[in-house]
């Protein structure tokens, strides 16, 4: 069986195919085993939208608990920390390497991170669609 990330939240905006749901950081972070690829174990508050469950009514204000396989919780990770942080290294040991200026380097290399971060939010609608979200 297939290992769950969950975290109760509070649904505060609903629209006729998303919901907005408030994510309540709780103690038990301390002690998951993904809290490094999770980021919510820093966080107290974090707003998701998540496609509204067309078998499920929903209110302002209810709560509810967001679950997510623990396999996309290291996908997510994969994405927002370990590629742009294999790109700043490799950019700037390959920069070194050809006698580049250390801080020219680093200054290209946090450049490729910031378009890799833009090519991201460019394809954000498709990503949503890699991670999907079970509401309960």
């Amino acid at each position: 069986m297939e290992e769950h990330v969950s975290h109760p939240g509070v649904v505060t905006k609903i629209s006729d195919e998303e919901l907005e749901i408030e994510i309540l950081s709780s103690s038990s972070c301390g002690s998951c085993g993904i809290k490094s690829a999770c980021g919510m174990s820093e966080m107290t508050e974090k707003r998701l939208t998540v496609p509204k469950p067309a078998d499920q009514e929903f209110i302002v204000g209810q709560p509810v608990r967001i679950i997510m396989n623990a396999s996309q919780g290291n996908k997510a990770a994969l994405f927002a920390y370990f590629i742009p942080a294999f790109l700043l290294v490799a950019i700037i040991v390959i920069l070194s390497n050809l006698s580049v200026k250390e801080w020219i380097s680093a200054l290209i290399g946090i450049g490729i991170v910031a378009v890799y971060y833009c090519i991201l939010h460019f394809f954000k609608d498709k990503l949503k669609d890699e991670f999907k979200y079970e509401i309960k």
